[in-house]
């Protein structure tokens, strides 16, 4: 199990290369409060002086620090420089350049966070990758990050306490990380900001190991007896105590490992009790220990990440295409796929379906029955007509003569107007179609022919044509609809079937209504005498047209009158509302049975007949000549150069997904090697 983690510091190097994160590994990250004594309990870790060191906060960025343990006689054959020694340091950023002098690291990690966070005391996200070779540190792969701080100092950002905190964060939100909670000996221990901050996103301290530093600068007649024991404050994985160099004994060089011997004395006299589970080798063991068993936890997880990972990429790269090598047969091939895709979206057997809302022929399916249909319903046979504008059109039918009967012209002119009326809506459907067919091209682009993203201009191209096609098809189509209620209003036929049984039921109820009066007349009024159904007024009391005009003559002879026996008509007041008369009544009914009845007929055949021509003269028509019109306007050699231009970061991305997929297909190996020795 101990060579799980330079399986996982394998796996980190293989995601190096390629500057991705997304993939992640188990590590263990050190948090704490500014000088809580994180450095020195790294670099006790380490086992030498390799941290930059000050006042106020030093780490500024994250220091991913990987330790490798090699045997002293592989050291110097791992050297590659040349130099003497058996530890050294590798940097990310500088390649293969090999450190053998600690300082020369130290200053490294000032230049680099330094050129990255500036001078001014900021902090960036960006993490400063080390590696350091040495028979005398136990595999670990540990994250330094900057110290917890409230206040901002010099020129510090004022948010600078947020920036660190969402930092921190970052790193152990991580469930494959083990958090390093670092508290002082020398303060409150229920105060620690480091076990708050890793409490809040490992409540139940599942991954959670405190470290408790400084035990030998405790107040007199105090120790931590009580805190190492888990009295004070629980820690699921447990609290070490570790005795740090003070700054004097940085001053006066004292060496780490001397450090760590006077470390096991003050243990030893201090807490001989708990001097066997407390100390810095304790600590590395113990680190070590927690580190491979997590990282068998995670690896299955691990597993199933990064084959996943590797499908989206192979898949990703497969969208970039290949580069191109036949112009010509691309180019076909690239119009053939996109005139396929759009006449399968309109069919509904397209690749990619859409299932947040209709697309294609569903929606097309839609307009023509859902929307169009409904709002043929909705028009109201007799919309716009009063009783009075039928009465109206019957009297400006007759002309100067009285009618026996309803005329026939004025219910063709009123039943005109109301047919007229579905001109609109049918209109409105051609549009709605037009619109679907040209989110279509949309469609396609973004989904079902990703390989067009690759050249934008041929994708305009495309575009331009197809919405060229369609704009050339809409006024035809529109013609069409509009010749459709041109000719109902061209002859109104009321020999139709159906009308005529309308006509017949009609007449049928009026006759029955008409036999009806007469049964109600008294029985001493004789039937030829029965009263006429025409307005009051229009005649005298013996139905005399002769008694009207001798009583207009007795009006005129008054005392006064500028012309005796002449009647001025026009200076009589037309009523603009008033009762009408039985036969009026019954003429108005007998024209609105007749309008609704033939309305009701033209309507369905519109319903019918609009969605047909549109299909035929725009949907259809585009589907069939699709394929011809681009291979015609496009598949010329002199455009094959320009429309098969790539987009400036096509060329780019290709590349970082085909290394992303072969950093991805190494870790399979990786892990697959694991299983293979059994180590998992």
């Amino acid at each position: 199990m101990e060579a799980l983690i330079p399986v996982i510091n394998k796996l980190q190097d293989v995601f190096n290369t390629v500057g991705a994160d997304i993939i992640q590994l188990p590590q263990i990250a050190v948090v704490g409060t500014q000088s809580s004594g994180k450095s020195s309990v790294l670099e006790s870790l380490v086992g030498r002086d390799l941290l930059p060191r000050g006042t106020g906060i030093v780490t500024r960025r994250p220091l991913i620090l990987q330790l490798v343990h090699v045997d002293p006689g592989d050291a110097r054959k791992n050297d590659e420089s040349g130099k003497d020694g058996e530890e050294w340091g590798k940097f990310l950023h500088t390649k293969n350049m090999i450190y053998t002098d600690f300082d020369e690291i130290r200053q490294e990690i000032e230049t680099e966070t330094e050129r990255i966070s500036g001078n001014n005391k900021g902090i960036s996200d960006e993490p400063i990758h080390l590696k350091i070779f040495s028979p005398h540190v136990v595999n670990l792969t540990l994250v330094d990050l900057p110290g917890i701080t409230k206040v901002p100092v010099g020129d510090q950002p004022k948010d600078i306490e947020v920036q660190i905190r969402d930092l921190i964060l970052k790193h152990i939100s991580n469930p494959n990380c083990i958090i390093l909670a670092v508290t002082a000996a020398n303060t409150d221990m229920a105060t620690s900001e480091a076990l708050k901050v890793a409490r809040e996103v490992d409540p139940d301290g599942r991954r959670t190991l405190a470290v408790v530093t400084k035990l030998d600068l405790m107040d007199a007649g105090t120790d931590a007896m009580d805190v190492l024991m888990g009295r004070v404050i629980p820690v699921k994985l447990g609290l070490i105590g570790v005795v740090n160099r003070s700054q004097l004994d940085i001053n006066n060089k004292k060496s780490v490992a001397d450090a760590i011997r006077d470390e096991h004395g003050f243990l030893q006299k201090k807490y001989p009790s708990l001097a066997n589970r407390n100390g810095t080798k304790y600590l590395a063991r113990t680190l070590n220990r927690l580190l491979m068993h997590h990282i068998r936890d995670c690896l299955p997880e691990l597993k199933t990440r990064i084959n996943v990972l590797a499908a989206q990429y192979q898949s990703l790269l497969s969208s970039y295409g290949e580069p191109v090598e036949d112009q010509s047969a691309t180019l076909l091939q690239l119009i053939t796929k996109f005139a396929t895709e759009y006449c399968n979206t309109i069919e509904g057997t397209a690749k990619y379906i859409e299932t947040a809302e209709l697309c294609g022929g569903a929606r097309i399916c839609y307009i023509f029955h859902e929307t169009f249909g409904r709002t043929l319903e909705s028009v109201d046979p007799l919309g716009g007509l009063s009783t009075i504008d039928i009465l109206t059109a019957i009297r400006n039918a007759t002309g100067p003569r009285p009618s026996l009967f309803v005329p026939e012209v004025s219910f063709e002119l009123l039943v005109k107007k109301q047919v007229k009326r579905l001109e609109e809506p049918s209109l409105r459907c051609v549009e709605l179609v037009h619109e679907e067919m040209q989110r279509i091209i949309q469609h396609c682009s973004n989904y079902s022919t990703q390989e067009l993203q690759r050249f934008p201009k041929l994708h305009e191209a495309i575009v331009e044509v197809v919405t060229s096609l369609l704009r050339k098809r809409l006024p035809i189509t529109n013609e069409m609809v509009h010749n459709l209620v041109a000719i109902e209003l061209a002859y109104i036929n009321t020999k139709h079937p159906d009308f005529a049984d309308a006509c017949g039921v009609m007449n049928n109820n009026i006759e029955e209504q008409r036999r009806n009066r007469m049964r109600e007349l008294p029985a001493s009024v004789p039937r030829d005498k029965a009263p006429s159904a025409g307005p009051p007024g229009e005649q005298d009391s013996t139905g005399n047209w002769r008694g009207m005009l001798k009583k207009g003559e007795e009006a005129g002879s008054g005392p006064g009158s500028p012309l005796k026996g002449v009647v001025n008509l026009l200076d009589v007041p037309v009523p603009v509302a008033r009762k009408l008369s039985s036969r009026e009544q019954r003429d108005c009914e007998v024209i609105e049975r007749l309008i609704k009845s033939y309305f009701l007929i033209v309507r369905k055949n519109i319903q019918d007949s609009v969605p047909k021509a549109v299909m035929h003269f725009l949907v259809n028509h585009v589907k069939d000549s699709l394929q011809s019109e681009l291979v015609g306007q496009l598949y010329k050699s002199g455009l094959l150069n320009d429309l098969l231009t790539e987009s400036e970061d096509m060329a780019q991305r290709r590349k970082e997904a085909a290394d992303m997929l072969q950093a991805l297909q190494k870790a399979s190996q990786v892990i697959a090697e694991i299983r293979e020795t059994h180590l998992w």
